[in-house]
């Protein structure tokens, strides 16, 4: 079905809440092609187009995961499960994340780290309309250092020659962007610890003129304080993680969040939705410094996005939302949040077409009961999702995207 006027108790149109209420959004041809009130476009638009009536409902844009891996399981050792996994089968377990991804109104994630570009593939597939799931930016390999984080994953580099030709391989294998591993993390014990460098200031400014050079931008994973300095000062894109980690605990420094919010660098703080039992494993100590540093980047006018880092040990799929109910426990205001997940992943991930809804946009939006302004928890209630015009059967993850276009009118 390429057309669908699609009537709901209210839309969440864009930035800051932009909310109008008994409004209705016309999908053609995969994009919107309008957005006005339920009476007006029900009225003007013919009536051969079909309605998907939804009292009680809000429309919105899709939400946005800005750090996932689909290569791994969420399971304790993930690196065997990736490294040691058959291709085929492996690239059969992305395929049904995506889908899950997709059913809980996910309808953009960018995949920061995988093996022999099946996130790729995979992108290609649901392009093609021969999978279901979400819009896929993937990062392919990720640049680190010789025995590094995330090393198994092939992207190991020692010299700037070595750094050239990884980037140059990347961009040739389909990436959409280069993510580095400025800092050890603590997937890999064996490698740099997590507040460590594994770059130097020199090469990470390498790292993203040389992307930039293949058109692309930087995702920085940065843990450590000198690691999050150096990405900053190099021009990198977005910084994951951001935990100002030094060898003493966590030190955080203000003049370089300043010059972040400055230069437009978005941080992806990647909590996933067992937030709880990650504070209870940092304990009290910890867990207050992580919280009062997040408050800190928020008062001086970070810009957050949304990123769950699903697929590492016991940051499950299908929880999004959980991510955001982080947040939610520290104060920020549910059109905060929602910004989050939608407009500012958008913007730090350079998608123009999507994030928000208005004519022109592409059609990646969700139909949910409620309303997420006042009860977040909505978001969990996903009625419809649609990527790039076409409807997903939510709660039937193998029930192709071309399948399901066909029962929407009826």
């Amino acid at each position: 079905m390429n057309k669908v006027l699609i009537i709901a108790d209210r839309v969440i149109t864009g930035p800051k809440a932009q909310v109008t209420d008994d409004d209705a959004v016309l999908v053609d041809a995969g994009v919107i092609s309008a957005v006005g009130t339920a009476a007006e476009l029900d009225a003007s638009v013919d009536g051969a187009v079909p309605r998907l009536r939804c009292p009680g409902t809000t429309v919105m844009p899709g939400l946005i995961d800005c750090h996932v891996h689909l290569a791994f399981d969420a399971g304790p050792d993930p690196i065997t499960a990736v490294a040691q996994a058959d291709l085929e089968d492996l690239g059969a377990a992305m395929a049904e994340r995506a889908e899950r991804f997709l059913a809980s109104g996910v309808t953009t994630v960018r995949d920061l780290g995988d093996r022999d570009g099946l996130a790729v593939a995979l992108r290609t597939s649901i392009e093609r309309g021969a999978a279901a799931g979400p819009r896929i930016l993937s990062a392919t390999a990720p640049l680190t250092s010789h025995g590094g984080h995330c090393g198994f994953l092939g992207g190991e580099v020692t010299t700037d020659d070595d750094i050239r030709t990884q980037i140059a391989r990347n961009a040739a294998n389909g990436a959409d962007l280069i993510k580095v591993m400025a800092s050890g993390g603590a997937l890999t014990p064996s490698g740099p610890r997590m507040w460590e460098s594994q770059f130097s200031p020199r090469q990470l400014r390498l790292i993203v003129d040389e992307a930039a050079r293949h058109g692309l931008g930087v995702a920085a994973h940065a843990h450590g304080t000198d690691a999050i300095t150096h990405c900053v000062a190099a021009g990198v894109r977005t910084i994951e993680h951001c935990s100002w980690r030094t060898a003493e605990g966590v030190t955080y420094d203000p003049e370089i969040t300043h010059r972040m919010v400055e230069d437009g660098i978005a941080v992806c703080r990647c909590i996933s939705g067992d937030w709880r039992l990650f504070l209870r494993q940092l304990g009290p100590e910890r867990a207050d410094a992580m919280v009062d540093v997040i408050q800190q980047m928020r008062e001086a006018g970070v810009r957050f996005i949304a990123g769950t880092d699903a697929g590492v040990p016991g940051a499950r799929f299908g929880d999004y939302v959980g991510m955001l109910e982080f947040f939610q426990s520290l104060g920020f205001s549910h059109a905060e949040i929602i910004d989050m997940a939608t407009t500012n992943s958008a913007y730090a991930l350079g998608l123009n077409d999507t994030g928000s809804l208005s004519p022109g946009k592409r059609a990646d939006l969700i139909v949910i009961d409620g309303d997420p302004l006042r009860h977040l928890d909505a978001l969990r209630r996903v009625r419809h999702v649609f990527t790039a015009g076409r409807p997903v059967c939510v709660g039937e993850p193998h029930e192709s995207a071309a399948r399901a276009g066909a029962r929407v009118g009826e």
